[in-house]
């Protein structure tokens, strides 16, 4: 081969130099953008080379369809482990998405030139994102902020507002991207190499081995998009590409999938832990599809917000808003007025200083939330696409608005919406919350769900894909595994349970055969009582529901039997700790019970459990405790009159117990609600008593114990038990026994009192 002469290939390379429009952006700029654009109107580019992972083209021609809409995110993720993911994000005022945008409606190549996502995704242990890019390019945390030095240069204590005045906020449509190059070339001279610096010299090795690339392609001029801190790298003659290959050589790579997913707003945003992240995505928003009036109309929107809060806003108020911060920002010296200045007006003139209501101007304006769009054509796993499909037959829309669903399990649309969102928490695909009363299940026709699309649940999905295709075969594969490997009795219970509300049969065969051999091998009594509520709902959400649930119940049965058989020897002997516990589990067992009740096998299960707990209620070596709470149960089942538990709690508060003891007893006895006190004076005036005749260290000891049992009880309840306690001497009930008055004292006391009040009626 025949090289050409030194001299022929340095001019060369200075052409090649020549044709070379390198364009430092801000990620995320509504400036940046409408400067990208400019520019590329200027240069005319014949090919356009874009800061992104390099093996992305095969879903780049999506950038034209009409349903790809941002804000959007290019995911890649491993097949083999999809929880190993990047994300590379997009809005409208994006520049990266601009120069996407304006390369398809051009006719122009466009390519991404960094790294591949094969290669970052392969990362070392400890790096298992991409670098992200701040304005400057930079990774976060990886070096000092360049932006804050060149703001501090200009006179700026805050480089967002050196930032935006320089680029942001600018209208004129002048090229700011020479001043900017020169400017980090400087920065980049006297900034010592950083701990990533090695990741940084690979990605702009890749860089400019794509540029070398698109200088061979064509004659034409080439344009470069890339974060401002990588564009002296890129700009002039470029360095031998024999020292690129070599720092680019042996690189590890792994296999992955890229793919167009929906992005928010409010994922933009710094507070949700994006390194690229911008304070506000709405505002950038606004500026960028506003070029004209642009505070006017955004304080119209302000008032907007407010007045969708039921805040009271005039067109005065916008009218002295705008005017207010047009002064602020002429008093400051800045060319319009920005974020801080419309906030500013924002807050004194619409919100009249009101926190609460500039949070909302925040919350739904400043940041925002708007879900992006990605079309039914862009490649999808096949179980996202029946997720989708099944959703849009349901009439389920994907959104990130936070949305509340009440379903009616009698109408089939609704039963079957409630079937997808059971499936889909199994999978650990959190698109719906289940209200916290349904979760204890109450065995209604009445399932409440809050709805809210996150953009990571796409991940989610992606993750779950290896248990199936479709949601019900995952859901039902995923369960089945779960209740294979659970290490616990009540994790095999709630998987069972699950199946039964997602309606998998195929999952609750399997998750019962595992139910019966972990409940044969275990025989701590606990756990039995811990995994039968569990049961018990699913029982009764069977009969909801309308499916069957005859084996569940003989489960439940089964195992109330042991746990009957169990309980005279777990209650023996129990520490104070020991005791609280088997406490808890016993009013969940006996709730579980009565719910199980409700179902007609279950009534057997529930009289067996009783006669359990009245066994236990005549046995002296209880703990104080358990013995309290076990005569409350039976009292409120009806075992026990008022007059009966009336005679064992005074018998319990009598002389040989110690104050410890009895106070136990009283909070077993009393915890859960205090109704009972209200109404039964007896048993009101006996506690009153103990209290009232305790001595003072008994009192001090057993004070802790008292103080939370009646902080358990609602505050009309603790209303009403004071008042009833007023009323004890002379209302029904045995009255207390009261001391002689002092006729003399309390007559010198009644003068003294009528005095004070003769002189208030008389005034000043």
């Amino acid at each position: 081969m025949t090289l050409a002469p030194p001299e022929t290939r340095a001019a060369r390379a200075q052409a090649d130099a020549g044709r070379v429009a390198v364009l430092g952006i801000r990620h995320h700029g509504p400036g940046s953008a409408r400067s990208v654009l400019a520019e590329l109107d200027r240069v005319r580019p014949s090919v356009v080379l874009i800061e992104g992972p390099a093996d992305a083209g095969p879903v780049l021609p999506l950038v034209t369809e009409p349903g790809l809409e941002p804000p959007v995110a290019l995911l890649a993720y491993a097949p083999d482990a999809p929880r190993v993911s990047a994300f590379w994000p997009f809005a409208v005022f994006s520049p990266e998405w601009q120069a996407l945008t304006w390369a398809a409606r051009h006719g122009v190549p466009a390519r991404f030139c960094d790294l591949p996502a094969a290669a970052m995704l392969a990362a070392p242990p400890g790096r298992d994102e991409p670098p992200d890019g701040r304005p400057d390019g930079k990774a976060a945390g990886l070096r000092e902020d360049p932006l804050a030095r060149l703001a501090a240069a200009g006179g700026y204590d805050d480089p967002e507002r050196w930032w935006d005045d320089l680029v942001e906020s600018r209208l004129d449509g002048q090229s700011p991207f020479a001043a900017l190059t020169e400017a980090m070339a400087e920065l980049r001279a006297a900034t010592p190499p950083g701990p990533d610096e090695g990741n940084e010299q690979r990605r702009e090795a890749h860089m400019r081995q794509a540029l070398r690339t698109a200088l061979k392609e064509t004659d034409g001029p080439v344009a470069v998009v890339c974060g401002a801190w990588h564009a002296p790298a890129l700009t002039g003659k470029l360095p031998p590409a024999a020292g690129d290959a070599a720092r680019l050589r042996g690189m590890r790579k792994r296999r992955v999938s890229l793919a167009w997913v929906p992005w928010t707003h409010s994922r933009l945003a710094t507070t949700s832990g994006y390194g690229a992240g911008i304070t506000s995505p709405g505002w950038y928003h606004h500026l960028f599809t506003t070029p004209e009036q642009t505070v006017p109309r955004w304080l119209v929107k302000v008032a907007g917000v407010l007045r969708d809060h039921d805040l009271p806003v005039s067109s005065a108020h916008v009218i002295e808003a705008v005017r207010l911060a047009e002064a602020l920002a002429t008093l400051r010296g800045r060319p319009l007025p920005g974020l801080a200045e419309v906030s500013e007006a924002t807050k004194a003139v619409l919100c009249e200083g009101d926190e609460v209501a500039t949070t909302f101007v925040t919350r739904d304006l400043v940041v925002g939330e708007v879900l992006g769009q990605v079309p039914d054509s862009a490649p999808l796993v096949p179980l996202e696409a029946d997720l989708r499909a099944q959703a849009r037959s349901l009439k389920l829309k994907i959104t990130a608005e936070e949305k509340s669903l009440v379903l009616d399990l009698r109408r089939d649309n609704d039963r079957a919406r409630s079937v997808l969102l059971h499936r889909l928490t199994a999978l650990g695909v959190g698109w719906a919350l289940a209200a916290e009363d349904q979760v204890r299940g109450t065995g209604t026709f009445r399932e409440t769900w809050t709805l809210s699309w996150r953009p990571e649940l796409a991940v989610a999905v992606i993750d779950a894909a290896q248990w199936g295709t479709t949601v019900g075969t995952a859901a039902s594969a995923r369960l089945i595994d779960r209740a294979r490997t659970a290490t616990t009795l009540s994790a095999v219970t709630a998987a069972a349970e699950r199946a039964l509300l997602a309606d998998l049969p195929d999952a609750l065969g399997p998750a019962l055969r595992a139910l019966d051999d972990k409940a044969a091998a275990d025989a701590d009594v606990t756990h039995l009582m811990a995994a039968l509520p569990a049961l018990a709902r699913a029982v009764r959400y069977g009969d909801v529901r309308g499916t069957g649930s005859a084996a569940l119940a003989a489960v439940a049965d089964g195992l109330t039997a042991r746990i009957c058989a169990g309980l005279p020897a777990a209650v023996t002997s129990l520490a104070d700790d020991a005791a609280a516990r088997m406490r808890d589990a016993i009013d969940r067992s006996h709730a579980a019970l009565e719910l199980h009740a409700q179902h007609e096998r279950g009534r057997l299960a529930r009289d067996r459990w009783i006669a359990a707990l009245t066994g236990l209620a005549g046995r002296r070596d209880l703990h104080g405790l358990l013995a309290g709470r076990v005569v409350r149960l039976l009292t409120d089942a009806g075992l026990l009159d008022r007059a009966e538990a009336a005679r064992r709690f005074a018998a319990q508060l009598s002389v040989g117990v110690p104050a410890a003891g009895k106070a136990a007893w009283a909070e077993g006895f009393l915890a859960g609600g205090g109704l009972l006190l209200v109404h039964d004076r007896d048993l009101l005036a006996i506690l009153d008593g103990w209290v009232a005749g305790l001595g003072d260290q008994d009192f001090m000891d057993v004070l802790p114990l008292l103080r939370r049992t009646f902080g358990g009880f609602s505050p009309a309840e603790r209303a009403n038990i004071a008042g009833a306690v007023k009323q004890l001497g002379g209302g029904p009930g045995p009255a207390r026994a009261e001391e002689p008055v002092d006729a003399g004292r309390a007559a010198a006391v009644l003068a003294t009192v009528a005095g004070i009040l003769r002189a208030g009626r008389a005034g000043p």
